[in-house]
């Protein structure tokens, strides 16, 4: 019964016996998501840093050291790993502890020692050989092994995700423009694009998620997602638009919602397709593995394609829409539609 209730109304948003006026409350949502990537910036970049957080970048953005104990029966103690990193270091160094694959305590430290000393390293890689009883530096199996990371690494990393990022976004601006015949598509996907970004790296931010190179693998994937859900929709508009003749009962807004309306059930269903797999691997690289490059990119892309396939019906459709407002054959076609009505 669940079932068929939900196919019928399915069939009704595709046939406009049913619809929800996404279009004619567009303020609304530009307003939502202006917000939204408002708080996404400002918190994270000047309100959160006040009290000590925003942004966490992993190691291999920022540079430092990393030591990994393994094969201790204390592995769960990470406030033992603090205290004896501190105990060496002093508490100017905040350590990020966490457990990695149930057996492992991952230690990661800004940059302990100056270029060609190993001074400082030694020293916490012994005392937490003496904290969790094990053998320094011993073996893949049970020890403390360690190893550096330094920031022109980390910069390389940032300054290939960004060049990789501006190719992508100007490909997609040029073939969107050159499939859709209309540089007004490409405009409004890019601008739900960015919105997706923005509201990912921010939710990152503000909860204080550390963002390291699975992460932006998965910020990279989700605008691969969030641009397919949009061609499909504007697939459907331009489908819509191009039927529209001089008899037509509809305005070009109503017709573009219309195409909102019939493409809402796939975005949804595909959404959903989506995250259940992406929340099975959250949940296992979360609980079962612990914390590592699945649990980044599965977060990444879990949020993302929440945001995407909001931004796609409430942004991407809208925008297209205001952005055509003002040309004359729409503005026309609005008479002609609203004209015809009111003689009816």
């Amino acid at each position: 019964m669940a079932g068929g209730g939900l196919t019928r109304f399915g069939n009704d948003l595709y046939t406009g016996a049913r619809s929800i006026d996404f279009i004619k409350r567009r303020r609304v949502w530009y307003l939502v998501s202006g917000l939204a990537v408002v708080l996404s910036l400002v918190l994270p970049l000047l309100v959160l840093p006040i009290v000590g957080h925003g942004f966490r970048f992993g190691i291999e953005f920022t540079g430092g050291s990393q030591f990994t104990v393994s094969g201790s029966s204390k592995v769960q103690d990470q406030d033992l790993a603090i205290r004896t990193v501190q105990s060496v270091t002093g508490t100017e160094v905040q350590p990020q502890v966490a457990v990695v694959g149930g057996n492992q305590l991952r230690v990661q430290t800004t940059q302990l020692d100056e270029a060609g000393s190993t001074a400082n390293t030694d020293r916490v890689a012994a005392a937490l050989g003496r904290a969790y009883d094990v053998p320094v530096p011993g073996d893949a199996d049970r020890g403390v092994s360690s190893s550096f990371v330094g920031p022109t690494w980390g910069a390389d990393i940032s300054a290939g995700a960004i060049r990789g990022l501006v190719i992508f976004l100007v490909l997609v601006a040029v073939v969107m423009a050159v499939y859709f015949r209309t540089w007004k598509m490409s405009v409004a996907g890019l601008v739900s694009l960015g919105h997706d970004l923005i509201i990912t790296a921010g939710i990152y931010g503000i909860i204080g998620f550390e963002i390291t190179p699975a992460a932006v693998i998965g910020f990279l994937t989700i605008l691969g997602y969030s641009l397919y859900d949009t061609v499909v929709v504007f697939d459907k508009i331009r489908e819509n638009t191009a039927a529209m003749s001089e008899k037509s009962s509809r305005t070009f807004a109503e017709t573009v919602n219309l195409a909102v309306n019939q493409t809402l059930v796939r975005s949804i269903n595909t959404s959903i397709v989506g995250l259940l797999p992406i929340a099975s691997i959250l949940f296992i690289g979360t609980t079962l593995l612990g914390a590592g490059t699945l649990r980044d990119i599965a977060l990444a892309l879990f949020i993302g394609i929440i945001v995407g396939t909001y931004s796609t019906i409430f942004v991407a459709a809208p925008l297209y829409t205001d952005l055509r407002a003002n040309e004359p054959a729409i503005k026309l076609q609005t008479r002609r539609a609203l004209t015809a009505r009111a003689q009816a």
